[in-house]
């Protein structure tokens, strides 16, 4: 299976709580397709103090799992935005 990308993506994301708005992530996203994951090595800057939990709210909005044996955040539908 293949890995991801070493090298980052050159378009850089905000990733917001659905619910409240909270910002959660700064991430490198490839592509233009829906944000399903997010691999840790292209998180650029992380805002919450519990892994997959939102600081503002307090929603479970990922599980942190490991994917092709690489570290990521399996994103739950509809608890993430994208801006």
């Amino acid at each position: 299976m293949a890995k991801p990308n070493k090298k980052m993506p050159e378009r850089s994301v905000d990733i917001i709580c659905a619910k409240c708005k909270t910002l959660l992530f700064k991430y490198k996203k490839g592509g233009k397709g829906a944000l399903t994951k997010c691999w840790k090595e292209r998180i650029v800057a992380d805002y919450t103090t519990t892994p997959c939990q939102c600081p503002g709210c307090g929603s479970v909005f990922a599980r942190d799992t490991l994917v092709r044996g690489t570290p990521a955040f399996k994103v739950v539908g509809g608890k993430v935005a994208m801006k």
